[in-house]
């Protein structure tokens, strides 16, 4: 017997939607931030996945696959693209000369440190609206002209 799920309720789904609506905002001022610094958001992404997401200052194409939640194949063109711009470098292991650890050049670091430099404000202010929004249903948007 299936279950059937519950109606779904107005203020729960207002909340999701403020809370989706905010993380999209703060992923736009990133976007933006990263478009004016001269990368692509993709680029940005890349970055700080092989700076700061194992710990280790380098990661594998696996391991930025999962970061970024993209297909493998598509890792290894942005990396390649990232390559050929000076912004990271591939080292081939050894023995085992398939395993690529991908670490970021003086370039490809001073663009991060910039970008890393600008987002704590918008991220603290993207927390606050988001707690706010749990807390209260969101305020009603206006149209533009001026009704509900």
């Amino acid at each position: 017997m299936a279950v059937k799920p519950r109606a779904l309720n107005s203020n729960e789904l207002r909340r999701l939607a403020w809370f989706r609506y905010q993380l999209r905002r703060f992923l736009r001022f990133s976007e933006k931030a990263a478009r004016a610094s001269g990368v692509t958001p993709q680029q940005h992404q890349l970055l700080l996945g092989i700076r700061g997401y194992t710990g280790r200052r380098w990661a594998t194409i696996s391991e930025l696959a999962e970061f970024l939640q993209e297909r493998h194949n598509a890792v290894v063109g942005l990396v390649e693209r990232a390559v050929r711009r000076g912004l990271v470098r591939k080292e081939q292991g050894t023995p085992d000369r398939r395993f690529i650890r991908v670490r970021l050049t003086a370039r490809g670091g001073t663009i991060l440190t910039r970008l890393t430099k600008l987002h704590p404000g918008e991220l603290a202010r993207a927390r606050a609206r988001i707690l706010a929004a749990t807390r209260t249903p969101p305020k009603t948007i206006m149209t533009s002209k001026g009704k509900k």
